[in-house]
């Protein structure tokens, strides 16, 4: 028969099992502490988090501050789509005999400004716009505005007087939020029109007042005027970008002033006017002579209607010898046909 044992000599080692892992829990709860304000978490090599505190209420007791100085992304990301080039789809046409610019606007539907919205030399000189001459053909009315460097569709908006949101639904334009434009591109502007350059001659006075002392003018035309050249020969009528009319003859033919007044201007001219007379008729009308090989009169000079004042040429923007005719009344530009008879 087995020897009877002491129970501590039965259970010795397991108590001092027992007593070795109490020690190290005690030793383990001391060095975490309560758990109170303050308190931290206790190292081990198993806790990667040691040493970090532990959450903390706020003055009044209510919720956890947390305190957390990582990097965080924006609370919103998105990504702008890059910007596509503007893609229009345009046709030309070729000026054949006889094309006015009333009758090519109407067989491609746009309006006869529309031809200079996307020619922006004819609005410089519509003399040019003549046979054989190929023109970019707009799909809508408007303006095709070249971009430069600096300009927004905020800056296109005002020069043109078109709204922003007129410019962005026009799809081939290609644009995007946030708008931005580039150089180098073109913009089609809806419903804009190019302006025309009118060129101001002297005033009555700046040649008067030298001889009359004042304002009042040397002579008063008869308020009717002729035609200025024998030739009937129409090459361009009266229309928005070109507010005169082109009479095509010989370079050297007489040019006869269309009513009694007084000459303003007799010279070449540098806005595409070439060798050019004004006269002022005292009356508020003025008459325009341009494109001439040569002019016989000077500033100031008094003329009678009838009087051979110059000779038709083909200098400046002209694209073959005729004579540009322009009739003005306080400086509105009329349809010199409603005057001397087309």
């Amino acid at each position: 028969m087995g020897e009877n044992k002491h129970p501590i000599q039965k259970y010795g080692g397991t108590a001092v099992l027992l007593a070795a892992i109490l020690i190290l829990f005690a030793g383990n709860f001391l060095q975490r502490g309560d758990g109170g304000a303050g308190g931290g978490t206790a190292v081990s090599p198993d806790n990667p988090y040691a040493n970090t505190p532990s959450p903390q209420l706020d003055a009044d007791g209510d919720l956890p501050i947390i305190q957390d100085n990582s990097l965080a992304p924006a609370p919103i990301p998105y990504t702008l789509d890059e910007a596509a080039a503007p893609a229009h789809d345009f046709q030309t046409y070729t000026v054949q005999p006889g094309d006015t610019p009333l009758g090519i606007a109407d067989a491609f539907g746009i309006k006869t400004e529309t031809l200079l919205g996307g020619n922006p030399r004819l609005s410089q000189e519509s003399s040019l716009l003549q046979t054989d001459i190929e023109l970019l053909i707009l799909p809508i009315d408007g303006v095709l505005h070249d971009v430069q460097s600096g300009e927004t569709l905020a800056s296109l908006s005002y020069l043109y007087g078109i709204a922003e949101e007129d410019i962005v639904a026009y799809a081939p334009n290609n644009l995007k939020f946030p708008y931005r434009l580039y150089p180098d591109t073109q913009i089609l502007i809806p419903g804009a029109v190019r302006d025309v350059f009118v060129w101001t001659p002297p005033t009555l006075d700046s040649v008067s007042s030298s001889n009359s002392g004042g304002v009042t003018p040397l002579v008063v035309g008869t308020g009717t005027f002729i035609f200025p050249v024998t030739s009937h020969n129409l090459t361009q009528h009266f229309w928005y970008g070109h507010k005169a009319i082109d009479v095509g003859l010989s370079v050297g033919s007489a040019v006869f002033a269309a009513d009694t007044g007084t000459v303003t201007y007799a010279g070449w001219n540098i806005y595409g006017y070439g060798n050019l007379i004004v006269v002022n008729h005292g009356n508020g009308y003025e008459t325009f002579y341009a494109h001439l090989s040569g002019f016989n009169v000077v500033p100031g000079q008094i003329v009678t209607q009838g009087q051979v004042i110059g000779a038709t040429g083909n200098t400046g923007n002209s694209s073959g010898p005729h004579i540009h005719f322009e009739i003005r009344l306080n400086g509105n530009l009329y349809d010199p046909c409603g005057y001397v008879g087309c």
